[in-house]
């Protein structure tokens, strides 16, 4: 039998109910934007597969998904701007309306990374989604059309979002203890 810890002690920033709430807001208005039109969610693993899951289920219009995953390379909490691509797309999106779901737009480098990528393919349209905004961090010029919350620079965790893979379970968006933070064994924090 195993034992399940729970992290009560943790600051919620959002509860499920508020994501839940913001999550149906931002589906209503991808249905408004295409009304009679088809659309692919490009989830960014792994931080976004939460996120993508229920906007899929909040989105009417016809929609399927697909998944990249990226990394950045950094020291600390630091990226050295290097964004490689782990994971391409198992299906072309020519031609297709595409919305890139990430969990935080930070940096912006990432994303940048990938709307420059996705443009090379010429889909019919490309936005973004972001659960969260982080906009005090960002170093590319890059907005997301579509934003669930915009928060200050303070590190996250929950709804698909780790620490050292950790936490991404959670139901509600966290506040990262600086000390229980310090206790893990990390090489580093994540420049998302």
């Amino acid at each position: 039998m195993s034992t399940t810890t729970t992290h009560t002690a943790l600051e919620v920033l959002f509860s499920r109910e508020q994501i839940g709430r913001r999550v149906a807001e931002i589906g209503r208005q991808i249905d408004q934007d295409y009304a009679g039109e088809r659309i692919v969610l490009v989830g960014v693993l792994k931080g976004a597969a939460i996120f993508l899951a229920d906007l899929a289920r909040s989105i009417s219009v016809d929609n399927t998904f697909d998944f990249v995953a990226v990394s950045s390379y950094g020291k600390g909490s630091r990226t050295s701007g290097a964004v490689k691509l782990i994971k391409d797309l198992d299906n072309p999106i020519e031609g297709k309306n595409v919305i890139i779901v990430e969990d935080i737009l930070d940096t912006g480098l990432t994303l940048n990374f990938l709307r420059s990528l996705f443009e090379q393919h010429q889909p019919k349209s490309l936005r973004i989604a972001a659960l969260l905004d982080k906009p005090s961090r960002r170093v590319e010029k890059i907005d997301a059309d579509y934003v669930g919350f915009t928060i200050p620079n303070q590190f996250v965790i929950g709804y698909g979002m780790d620490f050292a893979e950790r936490y991404r379970n959670l139901p509600d968006i966290c506040l990262m203890p600086p000390d229980e933070a310090v206790g893990l064994a990390a090489p580093e924090l994540p420049a998302r």
